[in-house]
């Protein structure tokens, strides 16, 4: 009788499990290929003139193209979103910490006390993703599907916060984040004794000696398409490129190196190389899954993790001044200096900023989706989107269930790329407390940017901009429209209370506003307040207030709101960021102070390329003294470093 029941229990279990198979059979196969740090601009089919890319044109013309595609400034919250479909204010990680241990249970999201001259305290981000969220991977596997992560994981340090944890059949992954100390193999993953002082683990093994991960992780996705052709699967493709440490291939570099951009925007030849091997790496996935008869069940997406990196660098000669020669930092930063000089590795014109920055460039990515027989192919769509919205539009297109209890924030966007309606949502919303700490709301045309405080280089607490008439977010519109700004002010509110944001704390041990004059070095001279300016008194031949705080890229225009009885000619003088010494020429602006009692406003074009390192402001201040109601430096994308001494009292 016991043999009886085992072979009915047999007989039922393998019965469930073909019907299950056969359920599955019908799903539509996933592919999500994410690039890492790749902006809006950084595409043949997006506009770049500079970067070749035929492959993700080739894309463009079989998918929808999203124009008004967003991601979060930094990659570990888009992934978390994309992987939840929640907002980073409900998931919890916020910033890029997922290389980072976890705090432990039940600690505070908030530190106890910040610096006295802060005001506010930021909640931390979670470093990891909850394995216990109802993942999209969990869901997709349990309906049936074979599971596969490859690349970039960002989402979790410890073991019991990898991929495998969240639903994934198979790994290949390297922790700590962002990935593998090298881009070449041996990639240096299990590796003792590595300078950075962090031992690598994960499961990325090494291939050839000089092999590039680009092309590896491409290979170990093939192969996963290829051992499950016959059932439905999930490609978590997640690139390491085209983020930091910035391995190319030389013969690519060499021939973008000889390139112009006919825009004049771009022209680092490093990044030029590995968007290169990214466009390659997209092309073989994609004919393998054509030739494998695979192309018309599949949705292949195409996304980028946040906006283009415009301000890491790696020439600084005070930088190489305190790394000892051999150690492979050196090397590095010296290869940077070789191929790129002092650029940065992208540039997002026409948006504003990039990578961590709240503005356009930092957080809208490309993003095409590719259906055949759902899709139409070399279509565009303006539509406001997400990475809340993959979760339920992959959930959509396979026919699947939401799970039980697991909110989503997001869209199926499926009515949009089968173009059969539109999102029902009234707005979309970007939670970023962080860096300089934010939120924004996209409603139509128009966006609102709410700080929490007020920033040294971002002076104004609401900034409105209407993006289609104002694309690169430069004339900011909230002093004229209040009413705009406070109804997207009610949307702002009630997002935070709907997902629970933890919003900033007074700090206990805030000592009170910090000095006017913080920033700036007094040097011959002595700084006196006076009602509403504070006055330069010379104590030397060539007095001059100097700054190291200007972090913003040249040219800028200075503003120098000042009066002085006698007046004079003086000068501005400038250091690039990486030189040893203080040039005596080249690097300098002479200007004039006009004599009297009036206050004069001089304004001075400063031709300054790269990010300054620091700036001396001459006075005219030797036999009378000079006195300085403000000084603001604007960069070419509208960003402000500035001193306010209207309000200062003796």
């Amino acid at each position: 009788m016991k043999t009886v029941f085992t072979l009915l229990a047999l007989a039922i279990s393998l019965a469930t499990f073909a019907a299950h198979q056969a359920v599955a059979a019908d799903k539509p196969n996933i592919v999500l290929f994410l690039v890492d740090d790749m902006g809006w601009m950084d595409s043949t089919p997006y506009g770049s003139q500079y970067y070749e890319t035929p492959n993700m044109q080739r894309l463009a013309g079989q998918s929808m193209r999203f124009t008004d595609a967003y991601a979060l400034p930094l990659c570990s919250p888009t992934r978390a979103s994309i992987l939840s479909g929640q907002y980073t204010s409900r998931h919890r990680v916020t910033s890029a910490s997922g290389h980072q241990p976890a705090a432990p249970a039940g600690s505070s999201p908030y530190p106890a006390k910040a610096a006295p001259n802060r005001p506010l305290l930021y909640a931390n981000s979670q470093n990891f993703l909850d394995p216990n969220l109802a993942s999209l991977a969990k869901t997709l596997k349990q309906a049936g599907y074979h599971t596969g992560h490859f690349g970039k994981w960002h989402l979790g340090l410890s073991q019991e916060h990898w991929p495998d944890k969240h639903g994934f059949d198979v790994a290949f992954h390297a922790q700590p984040s962002p990935g593998p100390p090298s881009y070449f193999s041996p990639y240096g993953v299990h590796a003792e004794g590595k300078p950075s002082g962090r031992n690598h683990v994960g499961t990325i093994t090494d291939g050839p000696d000089g092999e590039y991960i680009t092309d590896r992780l491409t290979d170990e996705a093939i192969k996963f398409v290829e051992a499950n052709k016959d059932r439905p699967f999930f490609l978590n493709f997640w690139h390491y490129g085209v983020h930091g440490p910035w391995g190319h291939k030389e013969e690519y570099t060499a021939e973008f190196s000889k390139k112009t951009d006919p825009r004049g925007e771009q022209r680092n030849p490093i990044m030029a190389s590995m968007l290169k091997s990214i466009d390659e790496s997209l092309g073989r996935l994609a004919n393998r899954i054509d030739e494998l008869g695979l192309t018309d069940n599949t949705l292949f997406i195409f996304y980028s993790d946040n906006g283009g990196n415009t301000h890491s660098n790696t020439y600084d000669d005070s930088k190489l001044a305190k790394i000892q020669e051999g150690h492979p930092k050196f090397a590095f930063i010296q290869d940077w200096r070789k191929w790129a000089g002092g650029e940065g590795p992208t540039n997002n014109a026409p948006l504003r900023e990039g990578k961590g920055r709240i503005y356009e460039g930092g957080q809208r990515v490309p993003l095409m989706v590719r259906w055949p027989g759902h899709i139409k192919p070399g279509t565009t769509s303006d539509a406001i989107v997400g990475p809340i919205d993959l979760y339920p539009t992959i959930l959509a297109a396979a026919g699947i269930e939401k799970p039980k209890g697991h909110i989503l924030d997001g869209e199926s966007i499926l009515p949009v790329l089968e173009q059969t309606g539109t999102l029902h949502r009234d707005a979309y919303f970007t939670w970023f407390p962080h860096l300089i700490p934010a939120v924004s709301v996209r409603q139509g045309d128009w966006k609102l940017i709410r700080r929490f405080e007020p920033h040294p280089s971002y002076p104004e607490v609401r900034e409105l901009y209407n993006l289609k008439q104002d694309i690169g977010e430069t004339n900011n519109l909230a002093k004229q429209m209040p009413d705009k700004v406070k109804q997207m002010d009610a949307l702002i509110d009630q997002f935070v209370k709907e997902t629970g944001a933890l919003y900033p704390k007074p700090n206990p041990a805030y000592a009170g506003p910090t000095e006017a004059t913080d920033g700036l070095v007094a040097r011959l001279c002595k700084l006196v307040k006076t009602d509403g300016a504070i006055q330069v008194v010379g104590e030397g031949r060539l007095p001059f207030l100097g700054t190291a705080q200007v972090h913003l890229n040249g040219p800028l225009k200075m503003t120098l709101v000042a009066r002085s009885k006698e007046g004079g000619k003086a000068q501005i003088r400038w250091s690039k960021k990486g030189e040893g010494t203080f040039p005596e020429k080249n690097q300098t602006v002479d200007y004039e102070l006009p004599a009297g009692e009036a206050w004069q406003t001089v304004k001075i074009d400063l031709p300054i390329k790269a990010q300054p390192q620091v700036i001396r402001t001459y006075l005219p201040a030797q036999h009378t003294p000079v006195e300085i109601q403000s000084i603001r430096f604007e960069d070419k994308s509208g960003r402000v470093k500035s001193w306010d001494f209207s309000q200062v009292t003796p």
